[in-house]
């Protein structure tokens, strides 16, 4: 869930300020799509090195301040979170993306007349930008569960489904059982379940963002 709500919130706040107009905004935003440009598996290496307990650059950061070393993707505890920070750091700019070109396409006569009422820029977002830009937030969300659903390289390179099965998820689960123990009947079968379950999530989110339209 982490990596799916962050992207989005993040996301959305990026998507806010890069509509602003200020110096550099192109170069700035170049900058911060950057990492989705990037493969996984480099990421993941990059990452590994950065989250070693011993020579991590992380970790050598925190005890600079006074924070004791973290196990990070060694830990049973905190690899979840440690590998959802990874997702959230390279997904974020497409979802800021996908709302940055859904606030482009908005038009300027509300926002026009909200400032004649009085409106500040937070009553302009609330009533104005949000509710518009919804069925974009949908179609985010959409895409990054999928995402997140089938996620493999970033796993598989920093933490092999470790430490025991702490972070294994279906597709690393998938290519365990077909690939290391043999057991092809059983992953197909896996496979088949997991296209379903793909498939009626999708198609719920689907019928939520329509919903929302319809509401509008």
């Amino acid at each position: 869930m982490l990596a799916v709500i962050l992207p989005v919130i993040l996301g959305l706040f990026a998507a806010e300020v890069f509509h602003q107009r200020f110096p550099l905004r192109g170069l700035l935003r170049g900058i911060y799509i950057a990492p989705m440009m990037a493969t996984p598996v480099a990421i993941a290496l990059v990452f590994a090195m950065m989250f070693h307990p011993q020579v991590g650059v992380l970790n050598y950061l925190l005890s600079l301040i006074g924070i004791p070393k973290q196990l990070w993707v060694y830990s049973a505890g905190t690899v979840i979170p440690t590998l959802a920070v990874v997702e959230v750091w390279q997904w974020t700019p497409l979802v800021m993306l996908i709302v940055l070109g859904g606030l482009a396409s908005l038009p300027t006569d509300p926002y026009e007349s909200a400032v004649m009422d009085g409106a500040n820029q937070w009553q302009m977002f609330r009533y104005i930008t949000f509710p518009l830009i919804l069925p974009f937030l949908m179609i985010a969300v959409i895409l990054r569960t999928i995402d997140a659903l089938k996620s493999f390289d970033i796993i598989y390179v920093l933490t092999q489904g470790g430490p025991g099965t702490a972070s294994e998820t279906i597709n690393l689960y998938l290519y365990l059982q077909a690939f290391s123990f043999f057991n092809i009947g059983h992953a197909s079968a896996v496979v088949i379940v997991f296209f379903v379950i793909i498939l009626a999530l999708a198609l719920i989110l689907l019928f939520a963002r329509d919903r929302l339209r319809w509401n509008q």
